[in-house]
């Protein structure tokens, strides 16, 4: 067993088609095998769904459970802070809101946030002390 790994993530959602369409105008393509209650996006080494918030409670067995957003982030790291300013950009323009928008930081990089519809919080940033793969893959150094 591998325990550092996450193999899933999975967002609960107000309206899935909804959310459906803005990862869509966002340029992120459904995996073949979705379902009708649930979206499932293919990234690099792991996946994405989208799924109702309420049937996510209910399939934590909390039914009843209100679920939050915002006490996470979702990160997509870039090669240069042009990279990092074109996919702020692309999520403001598919329908996403802007918390910060991208700026040198005190750690050295370079960094902003938006959230989706649904208030799912990304950073995306450019760290020059994290080195990418050619196919955009991070491996902490």
């Amino acid at each position: 067993m591998t325990p550092q790994r996450v193999t899933l993530i999975t967002l609960g959602v107000a309206d899935l088609a909804a959310a459906r369409a803005f990862y869509e105008r966002l340029g992120w393509k459904e995996h073949g095998e979705s379902q009708p209650g649930v979206a499932f996006y293919q990234m690099q080494g792991a996946a994405l769904a989208l799924f109702g918030a309420a049937d996510l409670a209910a399939d934590q067995g909390r039914p009843d459970a209100k679920l939050g957003t915002g006490a996470i982030t979702l990160a997509q790291n870039f090669a240069t802070e042009a990279e990092v300013d074109a996919a702020f950009a692309a999520a403001l323009a598919a329908g996403g809101t802007p918390l910060k928008a991208p700026e040198k930081v005190f750690w050295g990089g370079y960094s902003g946030y938006w959230a989706d519809p649904d208030g799912h919080v990304w950073e995306v940033a450019m760290n020059p002390f994290w080195p990418l793969a050619e196919d955009g893959s991070l491996t902490l150094p």
